[in-house]
């Protein structure tokens, strides 16, 4: 319960048209009773061969019956003005406005059975729009610590196959578990003031029925779980595999990558089969206990039409339509339970999510920055994620404005890490990073990250234009500053020979066009951007020579005047920097500029830059 009042809060905005929707299916309700009194008067000018008689007063009430007198009256002064108006002329006259009360009542039957389904659709949809918003925006404000452990087709799953299954329970929860007790109450009423002994006689089934539909429902809350877990897989199979189709096709992995796909599917088939078999139970169970309760209503009205003469043959037969009416709701509602375990179970997984607190947050009392004035200071920084092992161990830096600043070391050393501080995408776990001697801890998340540009090795792209790639991040940026960062990036000369120009789109992940050639749109992007803080995380390293000349040089233009981090394994592409950082296993052991470090023989710097040029 605590996971559907949770949902609720994302319908409350939308109240008015669910109470429209409610009230809509009230009326549908009352209609839906009327077309099947109706049968009655039918039948009677039909079958009957006296003409139908208006009573002039009500029958004398019998000496025992659960229905009290004033509804008794009550009934029989509708059914006189009822009688009256249909039966004052011939057969042929109550015939024909019997049809004519039928053809409205039906009319106005679908009517607000259309309104309802639309209304409630619209709610449906906004929930369904809202909670993918929700869980959207949440997923960018969670920490990149979060998306290390989370496998992304899982999160996909959750946000698309887990939202429609929820969508399902509040269907449930706000059209059927209102729409079908109201139909069971207006035909059971309808029963009831027919014949109220064999109405009892019909609830004789409803206790089993319940037990029944409980038992199937908690097998079904398990298994539901189980099946969106199956689902996130296949999920995520796809996506891994669509990624990184390039790779699959090199080493020739097609089939291998499609018996996993099929391993996968099979496991979700078992799953849903198992499922399926254990919802489809309660429907054909009520149905069954159903048509027995309705074998002995038979037999039982049947003695007193045609025993003791207790109905009339048109009224018995009206009770068995009623009756007989409240069989599909009460079916409905027998699935009820089992979609709102599935609700509960897709519940579960979404609010997993939404529950989730991000790990880099604001300070309750966060500055905002724009510029970088003086330095920034690394004080005694260790990292480390979760209990694993230290990647960075009592780092302790001061970088002034404007210097350009080159990190090398064997892979795994805590390079990347150490840059990835700074825009907080990590929090160290001992020590603080100050900017102009403010903790960036206590600095507006935005703020601080506006302020840096980052260029990586693997260029993120989007599938859009090539100008909205430039400009992302950037509203309403003319198209001269956008040309001007491409021609600083060495883009501008490809960009104009492609067949749209700036509005060519480049794929997924640019992969229209060559790695340069992303390089450089991504180094154009950081130039719009225009930050005083950059960031080169291995931008040159999968290029070829041709390209990487252009890129560095684009390089160059981007560090300008810029605090600049760069970390590289082409040694070559950082001989210009104001300062060399050799970090070793998380420690820095090594410091100074590439003349100097040259010279120290026993030096790593020296080891891997003999390693490099060796001849």
């Amino acid at each position: 319960m605590k996971i559907f009042f949770r949902i609720v809060r994302y319908v409350r905005p939308y109240w008015r048209w669910l109470t429209l929707s409610v009230m809509c299916t009230i009326l549908f309700s009352i209609f839906s009773g009327a077309s099947i009194y109706l049968t009655i008067p039918l039948l009677e000018t039909l079958f009957e061969q006296a003409p139908p008689v208006v009573q002039q007063q009500a029958e004398t009430p019998p000496k025992f019956s659960l229905i009290p007198n004033e509804i008794i009256d009550v009934k029989h002064s509708f059914e006189n003005r009822l009688r009256t108006f249909l039966f004052s002329g011939s057969k042929s006259d109550a015939l024909l406005k019997i049809c004519v009360l039928i053809l409205i009542v039906f009319l106005l039957k679908n009517v607000f059975d259309y309104c309802q389904s639309y209304l409630m659709a619209t709610v449906e949809q906004s929930l369904m729009r809202d909670l993918r918003n929700a869980l959207y925006r949440h997923l960018h404000n969670l920490s990149l610590s979060y998306f290390t452990n989370e496998r992304t087709g899982n999160l996909i799953s959750r946000v698309t196959n887990d939202v429609n299954v929820v969508n399902g329970g509040v269907s449930a929860s706000f059209v059927t578990l209102i729409k079908e007790p109201l139909l069971i109450i207006v035909f059971l009423s309808i029963a009831f003031t027919l014949s109220w002994k064999l109405t009892l006689l019909a609830f004789i089934v409803f206790p089993f029925v319940l037990l029944i539909i409980a038992g199937i429902g908690l097998r079904l809350h398990k298994q539901s779980g189980v099946m969106q877990e199956k689902m996130a897989d296949i999920t995520s199979v796809l996506q891994e595999t669509i990624s990184n189709v390039k790779v699959v096709k090199a080493f020739a992995m097609e089939e291998f990558e499609n018996k996993k796909f099929q391993k996968e599917t099979q496991s979700y088939f078992r799953t849903i089969l198992k499922m399926t078999r254990i919802r489809n139970l309660s429907s054909p169970t009520t149905e069954l206990f159903s048509i027995l309760a309705g074998a002995v209503i038979i037999w039982f009205g049947g003695r007193q039409v045609l025993i003791t003469g207790e109905m009339k043959a048109s009224e018995f037969l009206g009770f068995l339509f009623a009756i007989f009416q409240v069989m599909p709701p009460v079916k409905e509602l027998g699935s009820v339970n089992n979609r709102l375990q599935e609700f509960s179970a897709a519940g579960k997984r979404i609010f997993e999510i939404l529950d989730t607190k991000p790990a880099i947050q604001n300070s309750p009392n966060a500055v905002s920055i724009r510029e970088l004035h003086k330095e920034i200071t690394f004080d005694n920084i260790s990292f480390s994620y979760s209990d694993e092992r230290e990647i960075l161990s009592n780092i302790n830096l001061n970088i002034k404005k404007g210097e350009v600043i080159a990190i090398v070391g064997p892979s795994g050393g805590g390079k990347t890490t150490l840059v990835d501080l700074i825009p907080r995408f990590y929090d160290p776990t001992a020590g603080k990073i100050l900017l102009d001697g403010v903790d960036i801890k206590t600095i507006d998340v935005k703020s601080l990250r506006e302020m840096i540009g980052i260029v990586t090795q693997e260029t993120i792209l989007f599938n859009d234009t090539v100008r909205n790639n430039i400009a992302y991040g950037l509203q309403n940026t003319p198209e001269e500053k956008i040309r001007e960062a491409a021609r600083a990036a060495n883009a501008l000369s490809f960009i104009d020979a492609m067949p749209a120009g700036f509005d060519s789109i480049i794929g997924d992940r640019g992969t229209k066009i060559s790695g340069g050639q992303r390089q450089r749109l991504s180094i154009a992007r950081a130039l719009l951007k225009n930050p005083p803080i950059m960031i080169l995380d291995e931008a040159t390293s999968a290029l070829d020579s041709e390209s990487e000349i252009l890129v560095q040089e684009a390089i160059e233009r981007l560090m300008q005047n810029r605090t600049s981090f760069v970390i590289a394994h082409r040694l070559s592409t950082i001989r210009k920097a104001d300062r060399i950082l050799v970090v070793e296993q998380g420690k820095i052991v090594q410091e100074g500029k590439h003349a100097a470090l040259i010279q120290q023989e026993n030096g790593l710097y020296k080891k891997l830059y003999d390693m490099q040029f060796a001849v």
